[in-house]
């Protein structure tokens, strides 16, 4: 059985490989598959208080999130992404539960694909806006508070 291994680091400690890789499943599912060409490339990825997240087998990423830091001090969660031929183990639930780890107390938000709204209410966050379409997919804004 393949062995699934957690990651996690800044840009600065990223190889060129694995952000090229990274970046391959992200273009793979967002642009390619789910026809949305948009800006990828946003600047984002390189800011110090970015962190990927990432599952990995054999070296390949199967699973793929980063999670910004706001200046608003909000952590915010995207990029959300699993490989078509990894969808269905677990990885997505497992990723989530990572990068919760690593926001902690901060307040978190994200912009769901809407048809995925009740599997982030399952991780504590609930909807705070209207739903809205961008690059042609509904979209919902969540958010999930500090915990006390």
């Amino acid at each position: 059985m393949p062995h699934t291994e957690l990651r996690s680091a800044s840009f600065a400690d990223l190889s060129a490989r694995t952000f090229h890789d990274l970046l391959r499943l992200r273009i793979d599912v967002f642009v390619v598959e789910q026809a949305c060409p948009y800006p990828e490339l946003d600047g984002r990825d390189v800011e110090p208080g970015t962190r990927h997240v990432w599952l990995e087998e054999d070296g390949v990423p199967l699973a793929y999130l980063r999670i910004l830091a706001d200046p608003d001090g909000v952590a915010r969660i995207g990029r959300v992404v699993v490989a078509e031929r990894a969808r269905g183990g677990g990885y997505a639930g497992r990723l989530m539960t990572a990068a919760l780890t690593e926001v902690g107390d901060r307040p978190c938000a994200l912009e769901a694909q809407s048809h995925l709204v009740a599997f982030y209410a399952r991780h504590g966050f609930t909807v705070s806006g209207p739903e809205y379409v961008e690059d042609g997919i509904p979209h919902t804004p969540m958010r999930r508070d500090v915990l006390t």
